[in-house]
């Protein structure tokens, strides 16, 4: 049987940890070639995942400069992915998940008529414009995509009612769950864990639309929650951004039970959370994440693309007005039984299988096509 080329395109941290179990899972099978490009959309954090993960991209493009707007960087990627599709001619080409470079990887593939593969497939908001620009990535990815990789059931209705053929649809569950799975069977992490009398709130920021007055209104918040309960202790690995870094810093450093930290590597990270007694976070892989390992999330955000841990009482959409957000910790700071009823068994997100069954997918197609 001929080998197939798979190439797996990836631009940031997220996109790493989310397509690392894909990547090792196509890398074991023997009809595989896969070939890792690195787009390094965010140059930093994406470099400290892939040697996380033991990842050594075959290509680096090192697109991402200063105050690149969207549209340089979507012309950049569009230019640079087309040359890679001429030069290795692939049999197929994964991306996962919402941004410039998974956009225009897909619309890439499109012109030049390579087969596309689309990994958590199906996550909607509703609103184009809400979050910006992911929502139009995601949408239009799926107007393009061969194989749409749903991690959930309603995803996968998000795409039927799209008017996506049933057959193209293929219900894994998320990669996220495999890595998260892969990461807790490693022994050489130290075990985190919060002092006696002490309960951790765990905060993470890195969207667009939580830049300016949102982000001080949530920093408020919290110095707030903190002066009031003084058994609470913040941890708060500090996005890079400059839009995140500088005004983070200046409404929340100096405080003796903030801990303003780099952004941690994500094993460790995964322990800083495991051992959490909240998260307070707009990051959509947190959503995912944290109710698999039995920690409630408040997610900073107005609207949700991932209403499942919602549905099942795991996640709470809070928004970032301060009020707001004041008030749903504290309730959960006070009442006991209404913290333990965000406590579930099960993840809806999946059982840490969705690489498997990606694979298989391919390995099916291309067994037929040979």
């Amino acid at each position: 049987m001929p080998v197939s080329k798979i190439v797996v395109v990836v631009g940031t941290r997220p996109e790493v940890i989310k397509m690392a179990p894909v990547i090792h899972a196509l890398k074991r099978s023997p009809q595989f070639a896969c070939h890792v490009v690195a787009t390094a959309q965010h140059r930093e954090l994406m470099d400290q995942a892939l040697r996380e993960f033991n990842i050594e991209p075959d290509l680096d493009l090192d697109l991402m400069q200063p105050q690149q707007s969207l549209s340089a960087l979507t012309c950049r990627l569009l230019t640079q992915v087309e040359r890679l599709l001429l030069e290795w001619r692939p049999d197929a080409v994964l991306a996962q998940g919402d941004t410039s470079t998974v956009f225009a990887t897909a619309l890439s593939c499109f012109y030049q008529q390579v087969p596309f593969g689309h990994v958590e497939a199906g996550l909607r908001t509703g609103d184009l414009g809400n979050p910006f620009p992911e929502e139009l990535n995601r949408t239009v990815t799926s107007r393009i995509a061969k194989w749409h990789f749903a991690p959930t059931p309603r995803a996968r209705g998000n795409l039927l009612d799209e008017g996506i053929a049933p057959q193209a649809i293929h219900l894994t569950g998320n990669t996220v769950i495999d890595a998260l799975h892969q990461s807790l069977r490693r022994g050489d992490e130290p075990t985190e864990g919060a002092l006696d009398g002490e309960r951790r709130l765990l905060v993470t920021l890195h969207r667009r639309e939580s830049f300016g007055a949102p982000l001080l209104d949530i920093c408020t918040a919290i110095r707030h929650l903190v002066d009031r309960n003084e058994d609470l202790r913040v941890i708060f690995p500090v996005h890079p951004n400059p839009s995140v870094k500088v005004p983070v810093e200046a409404a929340l450093g100096g405080h003796p039970r903030i801990e303003l930290c780099p952004s941690l590597g994500y094993h460790h990270f995964i322990r800083v959370m495991k051992s959490a007694f909240l998260v307070l976070s707009d990051s959509g892989g947190i959503q995912e994440e944290a109710p698999a390992l039995g920690v409630p999330v408040l997610v900073l955000r107005n609207e949700t693309e991932r209403q499942e841990a919602i549905e099942h009482g795991m996640v709470k959409l809070v928004g970032t007005r301060t009020a707001d957000i004041v008030q749903a910790v504290q309730h959960l700071l006070d009442d006991e039984g209404l913290y333990s009823s965000m406590i579930k068994d099960q993840s809806p997100y999946g059982d840490g299988m969705a690489a498997e069954r990606i694979v298989q997918v391919l390995t099916a197609h291309f067994s037929t096509c040979a």
